[in-house]
């Protein structure tokens, strides 16, 4: 099955919450791979020893325009949804402006004058690691000053594969990168804190998931120093909560130095392993 590691804002834990899981499943042995989809900021190689095994670029197709060839028409510019093709047909300027492009295609079907080529550009890399244990990690990596990080991140959930247990450390927010993630889930463990933003940006999630009907439950991280209100929520959703963790020195000192706290920690190594036991016994039979 494939677990999605998700959150609606940054910083509540979301790394801490993937990587400890995949070192709990990997430590007993078990067929699991990690995927880190945060592409604009990769961060789960930090935290294993690993060798590097493979690397691909991802590329799209962005439009060349032919400017003797064109028209000046302007349906190129009138039809890309993106903004990506800047047109000024009283100075004869077209442009297109590639950061922008999505690579849809849909310059090149409007264009009447056979004025549009298509060339590849590269977005960025698909990268494959094996720990010091043998186990896969895959990481997505976007090319600086790109804008999209989806079909990076497709590429590398396509790279992971289908065996075992796939965790998806997923972007933060709600925007295309989380939704390319968890749709490719089984099941999506929120990781909040309990804080009115935290309370805000989990909302947003839960009702993201719910359109997409897929099954969801929450770790609340740093549970004593915030309010009751992402409980109250919970409750009232009747949303799972499947754990807290409470804030600790031993847990944000090991944490900031790279380290795992599943390496440190009996407590901690059975918290992980009860939520990805619970997980996987009670969702993993079956996909949305």
């Amino acid at each position: 099955m494939k677990i999605a590691v998700a959150s609606g804002k940054g910083g509540t834990g979301k790394t801490f919450v993937a990587t400890n899981l995949f070192n709990v499943l990997s430590g007993r042995g078990e067929r699991v791979t990690l995927v880190d989809c945060d592409a604009d900021a990769p961060d789960d190689l930090l935290f294993f020893p690993a060798e590097k095994i493979s690397e691909t670029e991802v590329t799209h197709q962005v439009p060349v325009i032919n400017k003797d060839a064109c028209t000046w028409c302007g349906r190129c510019s009138n039809w890309c949804n993106y903004n990506a093709i800047f047109y000024v047909p009283t100075a004869k300027v077209i442009e297109v402006i590639e950061n922008l492009c999505h690579g849809c295609g849909a310059c090149s079907f409007a264009c009447n004058s056979d004025a549009i080529t298509e060339k590849p550009v590269v977005l960025g890399t698909v990268t494959s690691f094996r720990t010091d244990r043998g186990y896969p990690l895959v990481e997505a990596r976007l090319r600086v000053n790109e804008m999209s990080p989806v079909r990076v991140i497709k590429a590398a959930i396509k790279e992971a594969g289908e065996d075992g247990v796939v965790i998806l450390d997923s972007p933060p927010g709600t925007s295309c990168p989380f939704i390319q993630t968890v749709d490719r889930a089984d099941y999506v463990l929120l990781v909040t804190e309990p804080t009115p933003f935290g309370l805000s940006d989990l909302r947003q999630s839960v009702e993201t998931l719910r359109t997409m009907n897929k099954q969801c439950g929450v770790i609340i991280n740093r549970a004593d120093i915030g309010d009751s209100g992402v409980k109250n929520y919970l409750r009232e959703e009747q949303i799972p909560l499947l754990g807290v963790i409470n804030y600790g020195t031993d847990i944000a000192r090991s944490y900031s130095e790279g380290r795992l706290i599943t390496e440190e920690s009996e407590i901690m190594t059975g918290f992980f392993a009860g939520i990805a036991d619970k997980i996987i016994s009670e969702h993993g039979t079956g996909s949305n």
